[in-house]
């Protein structure tokens, strides 16, 4: 990626649109009897079937965007790699859970609930984020299959290590958690697997039919708009299903959303800060510092949801994960963007 893309009418409102969503959710949770356990019925991978084909339909033409025969010029690039490696594993998990203990050390419910969510790294709605944004297309569909590999791999063990290990050796409350590591692969298989080979299918038959300028500059724009459809509707649905939880809850969700804020924040700014110091351009910067600070909010209430019943506090702490993400992420859109003179001599367009 050679610049950052103009911004639609719609993209540079999407703020409004996202905040709308949102306020629609929790109205229509708070609103209608029984609308959460309806939503909530039907599961696929432990996630509400609405919300599974809203994420799917989001993440189909960002990957379809993706330009596959360039991915080894991501994969070669250890300084990218390993640097996304050590930001999602090492330090957001121990962010995470010194900001639950430092701000929540008298709700356990709550304070293991963000545990979880620190957890799990995220491997879908940071496409959309990077897209909008400007980042490079490719190095996020990569760093989003390392995530997943790397989830897969990783999550349950350092549940333990983050629940009940370090906890003991710090001589405080441990907790258990018990998911497989087949439960963890099933959702990125359907949240990953399935969205990741369509955009793949559809760019490799596309430009053999009718050729990649035929793909590039018709397809591609048809498409383009399910991803806002998708988000939105996604968002919609979430905060439909805890719409009552969160209204008849504000001052937990209020003690929530703190360390919550800081942690994007922290880890938002800390990957740009260290992106530019180890000379990554503002794409992969970019592509870097969203899948640092984004969440797999589906995996997280999930396992909340599977481990302590779906009225829980950890399934409370992990439904405002995403309350708190979506607007704090899709401001840093904006700053991303801004932040482009910081790394380059060129002029940034004035409608930024």
């Amino acid at each position: 990626m050679t610049g950052t893309p103009r911004l639609s009418f719609t993209d540079r409102y999407l703020t409004v649109w996202i905040l709308a969503a949102m306020a629609a959710g929790l109205g229509l949770g708070r609103l209608v009897p029984g609308l959460g356990d309806a939503l909530a019925a039907v599961t696929v991978a432990e996630v509400s079937l609405p919300i599974a084909l809203g994420l799917l339909v989001m993440m189909y033409p960002v990957l379809a965007r993706v330009r596959y025969d360039r991915l080894h010029t991501v994969t070669r690039d250890r300084r990218l790699l390993l640097t996304s490696l050590a930001l999602n594993w090492i330090l957001g998990p121990a962010l995470m859970f010194a900001l639950a203990w430092t701000f929540l050390p008298d709700l356990p419910e709550y304070r293991t609930g963000l545990i979880i969510v620190g957890l799990a790294r995220c491997i879908a709605m940071v496409i959309v984020w990077n897209e909008l944004a400007g980042g490079h297309r490719e190095a996020a569909a990569v760093l989003v299959a390392l995530n997943s590999l790397f989830q897969v791999i990783a999550f349950s063990a350092l549940a333990w290590f983050y629940l009940s290990a370090l906890p003991g050796l710090l001589g405080l409350e441990r907790t258990g958690l018990d998911i497989s590591f087949g439960e963890i692969a099933r959702g990125v298989i359907i949240f990953l697997g399935i969205p990741l080979a369509a955009g793949y299918l559809t760019r490799r038959i596309g430009e053999r039919t009718r050729g990649r300028t035929w793909y590039e500059t018709t397809l591609l724009p048809r498409l383009g708009p399910l991803a806002l459809h998708g988000l939105l509707f996604t968002i919609v649905i979430l905060f439909a299903l805890q719409g009552e939880a969160i209204t008849s809850r504000p001052l937990d969700v209020a003690r929530i959303a703190v360390p919550l804020l800081l942690y994007f924040a922290l880890m938002w700014t800390g990957s740009m800060l260290l992106g530019r110091a180890i000379g990554l351009d503002h794409p992969r910067t970019t592509a870097v510092a969203f899948t640092a600070a984004g969440n797999n909010f589906e995996l997280a209430i999930a396992v909340a949801i599977a481990t302590f019943g779906a009225s829980s506090g950890q399934a409370l702490a992990g439904v405002v994960g995403p309350l708190i993400e979506v607007p704090v992420l899709i401001g840093l859109v904006h700053v991303a963007r801004c932040a482009r003179r910081w790394f380059t001599t060129e002029k940034v367009p004035a409608h930024v």
